[in-house]
């Protein structure tokens, strides 16, 4: 699964797909996967909406994945917004669907969701829904990490303190947020082993290929913006074109040196673009 190594490369690699919004959109997922799968990956993972909004979706999507593809799909599944009725409904389906692995995560409080309902909430955090995953599924779980910590951690220390308590919990390995800094996720990784986490832990990489994706998508994730990258969008970021190719080099500068630093694996965020994920994989190989 997403912790082995595969014999073909040193550094393993995984993409990550959503659900379309719109279901007039969704068969158009199906030749998306088929492409991305073309390009061999050891796994692909599938994100929902808040509260499982889309976690239909994701079950069929990961079932092609696993069956169709025969590539290695994790779910994604939140704790936010779920019963523990409705989990078990949902893990019954993704088991019955072939799916035997899921990214276990706290996800984004629901926009409809009400301040009592929030509060009442049966899975506070996402220790608690891996503990419950652990006791009540034979679903194998991956957890999220922050190698900048979390944006509501107090420190980076309490951080990997919590990151631990997933591990022991029962995650077999750990996927990164988002990052352009690979400084960062070295002095992470190396916090991260001297506490005994011990886990394989993939490297999240989101290809800047819009000046817009800092407004959006990274600012969300917390993630710092090095210099490099800043100038990178000043310079090409009104030339849609231009901005595009020097992104996918900046990514590939990224995963070629992660490479070289013999990281676990490389997680790229490709959300749902073909060209920019096959055009980064191109670059890399034969290293891939």
């Amino acid at each position: 699964m997403a912790e082995k190594q595969t014999e073909r490369r040193k550094t393993g690699l995984s993409f990550e797909v959503f659900p379309p919004k719109k279901d007039e959109e969704f068969e158009n997922v199906y030749q998306i996967l088929r492409d991305l799968g073309s390009l061999r990956p050891d796994f692909i993972s599938c994100t929902y909406g808040a509260g499982g909004s889309r976690a239909g979706k994701t079950i069929e999507i990961t079932s092609f994945i696993q069956k169709e593809l025969c590539i290695d799909a994790i779910a994604h599944i939140t704790c936010v917004g779920f019963t523990r009725e409705d989990l078990d409904k949902n893990c019954a389906a993704l088991e019955a669907a072939g799916v035997t692995h899921v990214l276990a995560l706290r996800g984004d409080r629901p926009q409809t969701m009400t301040d009592e309902q929030y509060d009442r909430r049966e899975f506070s955090y996402a220790v608690d829904l891996i503990r419950y995953l652990r006791e009540h599924t034979t679903l194998s779980i991956a957890g999220a990490c922050y190698p900048e910590k979390h944006f509501e951690a107090p420190s980076i220390e309490e951080d990997l303190r919590r990151l631990k308590e997933k591990v022991d919990a029962g995650v077999s390995s750990l996927i990164s947020q988002m990052f352009f800094d690979n400084d960062f996720f070295y002095r992470f990784l190396d916090r991260a082993r001297a506490m005994g986490i011990q886990v394989p832990i993939h490297a999240g990489i989101m290809p800047i290929t819009t000046a817009g994706q800092l407004g959006t998508t990274v600012s969300l994730s917390g993630s710092s913006v090095p210099k490099k990258l800043a100038d990178l969008i000043a310079t090409y970021g009104d030339d849609k074109e231009d901005m595009r190719k020097a992104g996918i080099e900046f990514a590939v500068g990224q995963i070629r040196d992660l490479q070289e630093h013999g990281v676990d694996g490389i997680h790229i965020y490709s959300m749902n673009k073909v060209k920019t994920t096959t055009d980064i994989c191109n670059m890399l190989r034969p290293s891939l």
